[in-house]
């Protein structure tokens, strides 16, 4: 029909189910579907029944409100200064900003980081996250389990959180730092 779209149902199921981190063969073993069938919808070559579609999308942790919905979603890319939370611990002398709101639910978790003179952040557990971190003023002393790492401005940092970790500032001016750091749960 001229003026009208048509609804792309495959792709929005190859979508969802790339979202979820799920493969073809993951999802049709949970829908009790073959891969190639799965394969066939996301290219639009098969259609489903209504039954078939409401099981994926309830696997695939969709409303059929939501998945049929036609607004169409962007992705947020910039956030606005105001759009920021922070922490503050004036008794450790360290002051967390988070970039992202609602980051603690996504991969990444960017933060930007001060550590007032001679204070530090918080000690972390052993974890499987990763950490990169960029010094934008001052230095700073990365304590890997014994070891202890010194990173100046403009110097990177970037390490697998293995061992108990801290950023500590031993020096007599303020420290601050982009710091992202890895979902430790995946």
């Amino acid at each position: 029909m001229k003026g009208k779209t048509r609804m792309d149902i495959g792709n929005r199921i190859k979508n969802l189910r790339l979202s979820k981190n799920l493969t073809q063969e993951e999802l049709g073993e949970r829908t009790d579907l073959s891969k190639g069938y799965i394969s066939q919808l996301e290219r639009d070559l098969s259609s489903p029944s209504i039954e078939t579609l409401f099981a994926i999308l309830e696997v695939l942790g969709s409303t059929p409100k939501d998945f049929f919905d036609e607004e169409e979603r962007q992705q947020k890319v910039i956030y606005g200064e105001e759009e920021r939370t922070f922490y503050e611990d004036t008794e450790k002398g360290y002051r967390i900003e988070w970039l992202v709101p609602e980051s603690n639910e996504k991969e990444m978790e960017p933060v930007l980081l001060q550590i007032e003179a001679e204070s530090c952040f918080k000690q972390f557990e052993p974890s499987l996250s990763e950490t990169f971190a960029y010094v934008l003023e001052g230095s700073v002393t990365v304590m890997l389990g014994k070891k202890a790492y010194e990173a100046k401005q403009h110097e990177t940092i970037y390490f697998h959180a293995q061992d108990e970790h801290q950023i500590i500032n031993n020096n007599k001016e303020r420290a601050t730092l982009i710091l992202v750091a890895t979902d430790s749960y995946l």
